[in-house]
């Protein structure tokens, strides 16, 4: 059988001969670990002695990766998109910020987001990450359940009022909203602060959507009792699902600090995880929504196949399958060519703070074996394809 994602005219339909070029570039240097590492260092460097190279950034990894420096500016890249069919998620993806101020700031851009995507029909979903809204330290020690000092009690209950802000926000705008998942030792607190959000805004359908990391090997079953709870309470599920994105720094953790690792043994291990939980929530999707994170190709066939054998229909709303802007096109464009219901992560914000997302993402590619080779050779075969060859 012809494999879909294979078609490459399709995948970057919407990319010039430069933007190709310029990403084979990137993946070429992305496929290079010491080199990464040493681009890194470099890029942090130069960044922080405010040395001239946004512009650099911004003309090569910044435009590759992100919609914009802001949303305004992103905007551009979000009516490009669904031209073919597919939709954006706008995530401001500025990390690592610690005051009160700041976490104001990313509600009020998440409020902004809302409001955006009420207005526009290419934009499905909403989305934060907890860590934007409170610190990490603080969600450690309420996941622990350690009792909190009377100062660190108000953070909190702000940490609470924004997350019902949001919430009530979407729920009142009919968007549907995606918080994204963290490490597993401020996780607790995160799902136990959503699950208030599901049970109060989720009765009539999904709108507040949970993430689970599927190399986590107690996911599925946190996954199945949530049911139950869903079941009992009557309130429906939304669920991103991910494979997840620390694994290095979870096992190092759990090594130092001598507990068992919540990675799951091996990659095969993962990989059924994550399988399962997608069958889960198909086999329940008359209580579940389910938005497929996922830049594997097993998987989103995986899911497809459960579709048709299902007779679900292409267009279910209650289906979504997601990948990151700048990878994976041949995912993405080829699912949306087929009728999917398909969204690209955007992520935006100021180069300088977007800068620890790149680095990542760059990781990322780095260390998952046969993203960066299969990028580049799908690139290598378009422009072989657009020369004629």
């Amino acid at each position: 059988m012809k494999n879909l994602f294979d078609n490459t005219q399709i995948a970057f339909s919407l990319k010039s001969d430069t933007e190709l070029d310029r990403a084979y570039f990137l993946f070429k240097l992305i496929a290079n670990e010491p080199l990464v590492r040493i681009g890194t260092a470099v890029t942090n460097f130069a960044l922080k002695a405010s040395l001239p190279v946004e512009g650099l950034i911004r003309a090569t990894v910044f435009d590759h990766f992100c919609g914009g420096v802001n949303e305004d500016d992103s905007l551009k890249v979000v009516d490009k998109l669904i031209t073919k069919g597919v939709s954006s998620v706008l995530d401001y993806s500025v990390e690592g910020k610690e005051e009160e101020e700041q976490f104001d700031a990313v509600l009020e851009k998440t409020l902004k987001l809302i409001e955006f995507a009420k207005e526009k029909k290419a934009i499905p979903f909403a989305v934060f990450k907890p860590s934007g809204f409170g610190r990490i330290d603080l969600y450690e020690e309420v996941s622990l359940g350690k009792k909190l000092t009377s100062a660190e009690t108000e953070e909190w209950n702000r940490v609470v009022a924004r997350f019902e802000k949001v919430c009530k926000a979407s729920y009142d705008s009919d968007v549907a909203l995606l918080i994204d998942a963290e490490e597993s030792w401020m996780q607790d607190a995160v799902d136990n602060l959503v699950l208030a959000m599901m049970v109060k805004y989720n009765k009539s359908k999904p709108i507040v959507f949970n993430t689970l990391q599927m190399y986590r090997w107690d996911r599925l079953d946190y996954l199945k009792k949530l049911h139950e709870k869903a079941k009992q309470e009557g309130f429906f599920i939304g669920m991103k699902l991910v494979r997840g994105a620390y694994i290095e720094k979870e096992n190092e953790r759990a090594i130092e600090k001598g507990y068992p690792t919540p990675i799951c043994a091996s990659k095969e291990a993962t990989d059924e995880n994550y399988d399962a939980a997608v069958k889960y929530m198909v086999d329940h999707l008359d209580m579940m929504s389910i938005f497929e994170g996922t830049h594997n190709e097993a998987s989103t066939y995986f899911l497809m196949n459960l579709m048709t054998e299902k007779g679900i229909k292409s267009t279910e709303n209650r289906i979504w399958f997601g990948q990151l802007y700048g990878m994976s096109d041949n995912i993405s464009y080829n699912l949306a060519d087929s009728g999917y219901n398909v969204a690209k992560y955007l992520p935006f914000g100021p180069v300088k703070d977007v800068m620890p997302y790149l680095i990542r993402r760059a990781e990322e590619n780095t260390s998952v074996a046969g993203q960066t080779s299969r990028e580049l050779a799908m690139i290598k075969a378009e422009r072989n394809r657009r020369k004629g060859k």
